[in-house]
């Protein structure tokens, strides 16, 4: 199966995961280990992806943020690798928002190089390829045929910078007061999930300055996206976010369309 066939397939599995998101509603909610929310929809998107991934391509593993137990301690030899967060935004899904995506990512030597993030309500799928040599960025709005994604680049006294809706944090205010100080109108959205990543990627926004922890199938199918749109997401020290590290938690980051955005970064 080719690039583009793969992920054609990629981007019809992340639709039917959901629906299953859809049909499963907020019910049966529990506390994970760390205090995060899992309710039966993201178990049972979960299981689509995991089942239809398998039927795919049963030779590429899959990790995923509902995976058991043992999948992380044999991710270590894994060179290439299926990264899902199968509910993005699972508290903006459990308080009634539409800022939850279905994340689906192809990682090969610790980079994302394929990546769909569907967002089930109001029925939008952005998907990409960043990989020998191609970079190609799209979004499909339901029941309408594709457009190509492109960052704004162009120079403006005016930034609209997203921040998450559920994880503000100082730093964050502190790095929208500092552009204040360079930029004639900055404009705050907050919004949840990786929809952030999207929202830059499709030129309706500048920069997303993620500045606490997240972990790796939060980003790596919206990097994907994003970086293939012409964006980039970086650590505070410029480096783009690499993947199956010995830990799965991202360090800070800014994702931007263009500009040096770490100088706004506190010190």
């Amino acid at each position: 199966m080719n690039a583009d066939s793969l992920l054609g397939e990629a981007v019809r599995i992340a639709e039917r995961a959901g629906r299953a998101i859809r049909d499963a509603g907020p019910g049966m909610v529990r506390a994970k280990a760390d205090g995060s929310p899992l309710a039966e929809a993201d178990q049972a998107a979960h299981r689509v992806i995991a089942g239809a991934l398998a039927k795919l391509t049963p030779h590429i593993p899959l990790l995923s943020e509902e995976s058991p137990a043992e999948v992380f301690s044999l991710r270590r030899a894994w060179k290439k690798f299926w990264l899902v967060d199968p509910l993005d935004g699972t508290l903006e899904f459990l308080a009634g928002r539409d800022e939850f995506t279905v994340n689906i990512a192809l990682v090969e030597n610790s980079a994302p190089v394929m990546g769909v993030v569907h967002a089930p309500r109001p029925g939008q799928t952005y998907f990409a390829r960043n990989d020998g040599g191609v970079r190609r960025a799209f979004v499909r709005e339901e029941n309408k045929k594709p457009r190509i994604l492109s960052v704004n680049k162009k120079d403006s006294a005016a930034v609209t910078v997203l921040l998450s809706r559920s994880r503000h944090n100082r730093a964050a205010q502190d790095f929208v007061r500092n552009l204040k100080t360079q930029f004639t109108e900055v404009r705050e959205v907050a919004l949840g999930s990786s929809l952030k990543f999207c929202r830059i990627a499709d030129g309706t926004a500048h920069v997303y300055p993620r500045l606490g922890p997240t972990s790796e199938w939060d980003t790596a199918a919206a990097q994907c996206i994003l970086e293939s749109a012409g964006g980039s997401v970086t650590t505070l020290t410029g480096a783009p976010l690499r993947y199956n590290k010995e830990s799965l938690q991202n360090p800070s980051f800014i994702a931007a369309a263009a500009g040096r955005w770490r100088h706004f970064c506190a010190r």
